[in-house]
């Protein structure tokens, strides 16, 4: 299997900050593209993914943008397609996680959670679209998560927020096939990774509930290969997608 199955393409992954999406972003430069690292606050950690990437012989961009603001995500896109002439791949990771009861959940933290999981994956494709037609292989791989399958209790607004991605998913599946673009949807399952932040609960509560067959938490690096297998040219016959990777925790009819 060719070892840089992305080179000469261009992706844009936001919340590459840490974690998952750090992953992701590393894992497509190693595949041979260039990546436009999109954080929202932490300019320190994204630079540190860009640097990461250009020591290991990449090419890297650092995108500050937040993706809930329109105008911010159209300016996000004109600096991609200035720096580096093309966008093919938009991986729509960037989410909010943290826990709160139904009973107390502020509107503002329900609309926020939107916000970021659905309006901003809507201000991002929408805005690259046109760069994305111009690509002979565009992708967009939005990154949903396990409890949009299975529920969880105080994730009301994840939930929804996630569970509102796979139907963006489908309905992008069809309108964007004419144009040689495929539109996924990865579902992580209890992953391994960092909370610190403040939009993301240090540890969810449906962790204890949602147990893997495997036995084991997964990592960011096993999402990240499978957004590199749908972003190359294994992945072109594969659209409307949820590929579900979580060890076993939920298995998809």
């Amino acid at each position: 299997m060719e070892s840089t199955p992305l080179k000469n393409k261009v992706a844009l992954v936001t919340g590459a900050g840490r974690n998952i999406g750090r992953a992701i972003a590393l894992a497509l430069a190693d595949a041979g593209a260039k990546v436009a690292v999109n954080v929202r606050e932490s300019r320190d950690e994204g630079q540190a993914v860009v640097d990461e990437i250009v020591a290991r012989g990449g090419d890297a961009l650092l995108v500050s943008a937040d993706i809930t603001q329109r105008a911010d995500v159209d300016a996000m896109i004109a600096a991609i397609s200035k720096h580096f002439g093309r966008l093919d791949i938009v991986v729509n990771n960037a989410a909010i996680r943290h826990e709160a009861a139904f009973a107390d959940l502020p509107y503002a933290d329900w609309r926020a959670a939107q916000a970021v999981c659905v309006d901003g994956a809507f201000h991002c494709t929408q805005a690259a679209l046109p760069l994305l037609r111009a690509s002979s292989a565009g992708t967009v791989i939005n990154i949903g998560g396990l409890t949009a399958q299975t529920g969880a209790s105080k994730r009301a607004h994840v939930v929804t927020a996630k569970a509102a991605l796979g139907g963006l998913t489908r309905a992008l599946a069809h309108e964007l096939a004419e144009f040689g673009i495929t539109v996924n949807c990865i579902s992580p399952g209890v992953m391994d990774t960092v909370r610190k932040s403040s939009s993301a609960t240090p540890q969810p509560a449906h962790r204890a509930s949602h147990k893997t067959l495997l036995g084991r938490l997964g990592h960011p690096d096993e999402i990240a290969s499978a957004v590199v297998w749908l972003a190359g040219p294994g992945g072109r016959f594969t659209t409307g997608q949820t590929l579900h990777i979580n060890g076993g925790a939920y298995l998809a009819g």
